[in-house]
């Protein structure tokens, strides 16, 4: 199966150590169980890793194609995954730089479309959409108001009607949406909240990898960073911790890559 990773530069300070490390062992792993992967990122997204010699972590290449889009990155910090998608042709996985597929899988499965996990509808991670401030004109596409939304980190999509339908609804939302102060919300529309509504739009069926029951109890299949992100920031030792044992694992799995990140100045005090 083919993959993506996606790394919109625009929206952050810098790239993180933690971060990086785990996007070496996220392309390196898919790459031994699962396909070949693309980072899609922008022109100094794509600097860096190959100022680094860290292009070679994807086998498909570097594109740079997400230099010029058009996104608020304060508002659609996460919009890059979506643009991104306008290039891309079914049957394809899209990965985030933080999570990890440990072991093969099986993808005969999955009928259109497959996400990490379900989230349940609630009021403060989606409102009603009648809270969305939108430019004039705008219209939301019919969703039953009890549709699941997909957690995003994860994905795969084999139909490209589907694909299309997403990438459209989701750019028109995104360019369509007015400033606003708190726009978390917005975000979580756009990526998770239209995938389903999308699908439904078109009659394509998604199925979940796994639950956050499963997910939490046991993560040797699937590991996600995102909540340990906040608290690594905060914890100089933890996140120092975190990449000695990332550190570890790349030397074990992946000795030909660990003097590459030996050169690398964010992560050569780990090797």
């Amino acid at each position: 199966m083919n993959a993506v990773h996606i790394n919109w530069t625009l929206p952050k300070s810098g790239e993180e150590d933690f971060e990086l490390l785990t996007t070496v062992i996220s392309a390196l792993k898919w790459r031994e169980y699962n396909g070949s992967i693309k980072m899609i990122t922008d022109k100094n997204g794509a600097e860096f890793y190959r100022k680094n010699g860290l292009d070679i972590l994807w086998d498909n290449g570097v594109s740079d194609e997400l230099t010029d889009i058009k996104a608020d990155p304060e508002m659609f910090w996460a919009a890059g995954k979506i643009y991104a998608l306008k290039s891309q042709k079914a049957p394809l996985a899209v990965i985030d730089t933080d999570f990890i597929v440990w072991k093969k899988l099986d993808f005969d499965t999955v009928k259109d479309a497959a996400v990490i996990h379900f989230e349940d509808i609630n009021s403060d991670a989606y409102p009603d959409v009648s809270v969305f401030k939108m430019k004039k004109g705008y219209k939301f596409p019919k969703a039953d108001a009890d549709l699941k939304a997909c957690n995003t980190a994860f994905y795969v999509i084999k139909n490209q009607q589907f694909l299309d339908c997403y990438t459209a609804e989701a750019i028109r939302f995104i360019e369509d949406a007015e400033k606003a102060k708190e726009p978390l919300t917005y975000m979580l529309y756009a990526e998770q909240r239209l995938f389903n509504i999308c699908a439904e739009k078109v009659g394509a069926k998604v199925s979940a990898f796994s639950d956050l029951k499963t997910l939490f109890a046991d993560n040797t299949l699937f590991t996600h960073t995102w909540g340990m992100k906040r608290e690594m920031r905060a914890n100089d030792e933890l996140r120092k911790k975190f990449c000695l044992r990332c550190a570890k694992r790349i030397k074990l799995d992946f000795p030909d890559i660990a003097p590459v990140l030996k050169k690398t100045e964010l992560v050569r005090e780990y090797f």
